[in-house]
């Protein structure tokens, strides 16, 4: 099946979440992400207000992350972090689950604060994306963190930060999208620089990717479409592996 650049850009979170970023990089990233028309920009907490007013009127949703990027701060920070981000316009927040507790076999704890932040979003009309942090977990524990988080209304569940030890993989991608009901989508987030990563992901089921790489990517799908040559790729490519980082 044919696509369009569209297509592809309505499945891009664009970050600008490095460290290092001043208000002016944030600036531009938000006009690369109104050019293209991306899903989002998922920007740091302090962006919030800044992002809301570039992207007001667009298109383009506000995303931020909460709990960035362990996981490890108390569930309630957490809960006001994410008060405070939908308080200043965001439409959208990435969560970081508390690895350590899941490995631990604290579910209660885990899917406690999932549910807490699912439901102050969806009180306010904001969506949840949960980051399991796949770089850490075994098989079995990407199911399990998948189904604790969908069965308490998270929207999306999320590879990676981009800031472990691994990012995403297109078994990963599969793996979560078996473990969650149709209800729940799949975001892959982590390495994915190029539009070949793009489309294996969204073959293995991602209807969204956490991307820095927004203008290469566009760039790309641009010049197969006028090629004729942006398509579909079958379900599978599990021999593609995606490295860490934004």
């Amino acid at each position: 099946m044919k696509l369009t650049p569209k297509d592809i850009a309505s499945m891009l979170d664009h970050s600008t979440l490095q460290p290092f970023l001043t208000q002016d990089d944030v600036r531009k990233g938000c006009e690369i992400a109104l050019r293209y028309s991306t899903a989002s920009v998922c920007a740091r907490p302090a962006d919030m207000k800044l992002v809301a007013e570039l992207l007001k009127g667009s298109p383009v949703k506000v995303c931020t992350v909460i709990g960035f990027p362990h996981g490890n701060h108390l569930p309630q920070i957490k809960l006001a972090e994410a008060a405070a981000a939908l308080d200043d316009g965001c439409q959208e927040l990435d969560m970081v689950i508390n690895v350590g507790r899941l490995l631990a076999g604290d579910d209660a704890y885990v899917q406690g604060e999932i549910k807490a932040i699912c439901d102050l979003a969806h009180s306010r009309g904001a969506k949840v994306k949960v980051i399991i942090e796949t770089c850490y977990l075994s098989d079995a524990q990407k199911a399990h963190v998948c189904m604790l988080a969908a069965a308490v209304g998270a929207d999306w569940v999320k590879t990676s930060t981009g800031y472990g030890t691994g990012g995403c993989t297109v078994p990963d991608v599969k793996l979560m999208r078996a473990s969650v009901p149709e209800a729940c989508q799949v975001k892959g987030s982590g390495g994915i620089r190029d539009l070949d990563m793009v489309l294996a992901v969204r073959a293995a089921g991602a209807t969204r990717c956490g991307v820095s790489a927004t203008e290469k990517i566009m760039a790309e799908a641009e010049k197969r479409f006028a090629e004729g040559t942006l398509m579909e790729l079958e379900a599978g490519a599990e021999n593609v592996q995606l490295g860490g980082g934004y």
